[in-house]
Formats: structure tokens, sequence, C-alpha cells
């Protein structure tokens, strides 16, 4: 049997000889254009719109689980007398790391499904993807402190280590948190100094107003005292701030008279520590100090000072120099 080989131009032109041959090469080229058109019509719409919609879906359970664990991040473990004062606050945080990580899932949903969308349309995704690698070895030599405070700041964020409003030492600058990005944290600290540190930078935190804080106060009496009677009247002292209506939401527990702390030079030292609310413990040092102060004047409790006594060297060596007076009878 003689081969089925069509010229180009009976291909494409009527057959007058071999009309069976004609049709069966018509019936082939048409059903390869065919099934071409309904690959490009049909097929590919439908894996693209079937990819998107994978993303979507993906990416929405992502972001409800985002959601929950954002929920549980909003209950804290602090007493009711001081829980509404900071809920409010530890809501804002949940919210940040929540849309922190939603962007970021966004991001990686947009780029896979992306990716796998210009592959299913015929673009070839290889130079991209060489492309995305040279470009994160780029990033990872070139741009190391950038990146390195960006994944810094991620995990600020994510562990919940400080927040605007804490009060910070981060090593070279400590004092109030005004703002909080990715890149750096700006701080002011008591002098009203605005201090911009990198989060890269940053090797070791001191939050002093997460959660709670303690103001912790020292009380010298003298040697003379009975130190069983100095430390009956700080209880009832604290006692008493610790029933003022005016620190119900900023004192958490109990004050606690821990004792004798130091045997000092001139004075006994006898620890006072009050558990308070964060960024309140300075408040209740001062006030606590005061009523100690008046409580103490009251019952006649000394509170040593130092004392100094100044000897004037010029003074005695001129009274030492001086004539002695002369005997009573003597005479020239």
């Amino acid at each position: 049997m003689a081969p089925l080989l069509l010229s180009a131009a009976e291909a494409t032109s009527p057959c007058a000889d071999g009309e069976q041959v004609c049709d069966l090469t018509w019936d082939v080229t048409g059903n390869r254009r065919l099934s071409q058109w309904s690959d490009v019509l049909i097929g590919t719409p439908l894996a693209v719109i079937g990819l998107i919609l994978l993303g979507l879906v993906f990416r929405w359970l992502m972001h409800r689980v985002v959601d929950r664990i954002a929920h549980r991040a909003e209950h804290g473990v602090l007493p009711e007398r001081v829980e509404s004062a900071i809920t409010a606050r530890r809501k804002q945080r949940a919210a940040t790391m929540a849309g922190l990580l939603k962007s970021i899932i966004t991001f990686i949903v947009v780029a896979v499904v992306g990716t796998m969308v210009l592959s299913e349309l015929g673009v070839d995704i290889a130079p991209i993807i060489a492309s995305a690698g040279i470009l994160g070895i780029a990033l990872g030599f070139g741009a190391q402190s950038l990146v390195r405070d960006f994944l810094a700041g991620i995990f600020v964020f994510i562990e919940d280590q400080y927040g605007v409003g804490d009060v910070v030492d981060v090593g070279e600058a400590n004092g109030t948190v005004e703002a909080v990005t990715l890149r750096m944290t700006r701080l002011r600290d008591i002098n009203g100094t605005v201090w911009y540190v990198p989060n890269g930078a940053v090797v070791r935190v001191g939050n002093k107003s997460q959660n709670w804080s303690r103001a912790v106060v020292d009380v010298g009496v003298g040697y003379g005292e009975d130190l069983a009677r100095v430390q009956q009247v700080l209880r009832e002292v604290a006692h008493d701030l610790w029933d003022d209506e005016d620190f119900t939401g900023l004192i958490i527990e109990e004050p606690e008279v821990t004792g004798v702390e130091m045997l000092a030079a001139d004075s006994v030292t006898i620890r006072v520590m009050v558990k308070t609310a964060p960024l309140e413990q300075w408040a209740v040092a001062r006030a606590l100090r005061q009523r100690i102060k008046a409580r103490f004047d009251h019952e006649g409790i000394e509170i040593p000072f130092a004392q100094r006594v100044v000897w004037h060297r010029e003074e005695r060596r001129v009274a030492d120099d001086s004539p002695a007076p002369a005997a009573a009878g003597d005479e020239g």
C-alpha cells in the first residue's frame, strides 16, 4: 500500500482524484485542530479557574486558622482585678500579629498560584524560578542587615516581645516604645530623646511593662528600733494602700514585707514588694514611700540619715600657734 502522503497544495485544496484519501486527511487534520481549540477554549481556562479557586480556598482556610490563634491570644492570664485595663491593648497586639501572618500567607499563595497559572498558559516558568533564586541570593549577600531586621521584626510581633506603649531596655537605649515596624523600633527615653533602633541590632530586650510589674521599696531604719514592730507597721501601711479604692485597678496582689534585706553601715534595710499593673510600679512606689514617712513620723520610728563632722585644720593650727595666756601675778 502506498503511504498516505499529501503535499501542502493537496491538503489545502479540494481533491478531484483520490477522494477517499482526501477525506481521511481532512478528518485527521480537523480532529487535531478541534482538539487544540478545545484545549485552548475549555481545558486551559478550566485549569486556571481551578487553580485560582484552590488558592482562594487554601487562603481562606489558613486565615481562619490565624483568626482562631489570634482569638486565643486575646485572653490573658492576669487576675480580673486588672484584666479590663489591658484587654484593649492585648486585642490590638493580637490583631497586629494576625494581620502580619495573613499578609505572609497571601503573598505565598499568590506567588505559588501565579506561577502555576503561568505554566498552564504555556509560559516558560524556568527563567522566573531562576530569577527568584538569583534575587534571593542577591538579597542574602547584599542586604543581609535589611533581611535580618525584617526577620527580627517578624519574631518581635509573633512572640509579642514588646509593643507600643511598653517601657523597654534594648541595651544602648531604653524608654517608651512609640512605634514598631518590621524594620526598626522607635523609643523615647525619659529625657525626650528619640532613638531609632534596627530590629536586627537588638540582642536582648528587657520589658518593664509586660503583663505585670513590681514596685520594690527599701526602707532604712535605725539599729535601735524594734524590727518586729517596724515590719508590722509596714504591713499595715501596705495593706491600707491595697484597700484604697484609688489603687483598686493598680495593685494586683496583697503587698508583701519580705523582711530585713541589708545591714548597712548606718541603717537596717527592710524591703516591701507590691505587684502592680504594667507601668504603674513607679506611681505605687511613690505613694507607698509617702505613707511610710508619715506613719514613721507618727510612730516615732527613726529613719537614719547620713551625718558628717567637719574638722577645720586651719582653725586648729591657729589655735595651737597662739600664745598661752599669762598666769596671774606674772609681770613683764
